[in-house]
């Protein structure tokens, strides 16, 4: 089992969902979007950044782990 490839897979998520939302904002830029990507795409984009590193640290323990019970 390894949780490294849904840590990869948030992370690509992520980076598209970015995209998107940067060329959404060329069409709607107003204070409406401001205020949605203070609300919302700012407090997700640094969750994302912050669990990232967590699911490769997990990663590595459960492979440890396996390694140890094998």
């Amino acid at each position: 089992m390894s949780i490294g490839p849904i840590g990869q897979s948030l992370g690509t998520a992520t980076k598209e969902l970015v995209r998107h939302w940067n060329e959404t904002k060329e069409y709607w830029n107003d204070s409406k979007a401001t205020e949605f990507e203070e609300r919302f795409m700012t407090e997700l984009i640094a969750g994302v950044e912050r669990a990232l590193p967590v699911f490769e640290e997990l990663d590595k323990t459960l492979q440890k782990v396996t390694r140890d019970c094998e």
